[in-house]
């Protein structure tokens, strides 16, 4: 179950930068184009379940883990690798699993938000929906960058 979900962060860099309302909209589309699979088997593995907080519980352990090998160096994660990681995650992939409209997509969501902050350092982050985010940008997001 999800073999190669990491590969979801290929772009991780380039979608990242100097991130505008109208950039946010293209790349989250194509980002949902080459990854709605990964989130597909995700929300059908929980709703498809008897014990649906179990279910979103392994599916969040079996994502934080293939992250953690993945960007680990040395025995841990760069500082500002790990920072970009958790704004990818609040950027696209938290409203990307509430873009599916699944009734099992906050359960998913809260708890790989869960976990995803007590596996990595500095990490306890929030997230919210697509249209959220969409809409607190002006040009740029916050107005800052």
């Amino acid at each position: 179950m999800l073999d190669q979900v990491v590969t979801m962060f290929d772009g991780m860099q380039r979608m990242m930068k100097k991130l505008k309302k109208a950039s946010y909209e293209v790349n989250m589309k194509e980002f949902r184009r080459q990854n709605g699979h990964f989130f597909n088997e995700m929300i059908e593995y929980v709703e498809k379940a008897d014990e649906k907080a179990e279910a979103a519980e392994e599916i969040a352990r079996i994502f934080v883990n293939a992250v953690e090998e993945e960007f680990t160096v040395n025995g841990r994660i760069k500082g500002t690798i790990q920072a970009d990681l958790n704004f990818f995650m609040i950027y696209y992939v938290f409203p990307a699993i509430l873009l599916t409209e699944s009734g099992q997509a906050k359960l998913l969501a809260d708890t790989l938000c869960d976990a995803w902050g007590s596996t990595f350092k500095d990490s306890k982050i929030g997230y919210t929906d697509y249209d959220t985010l969409y809409k607190s940008f002006k040009e740029k997001i916050f107005g800052i960058f």
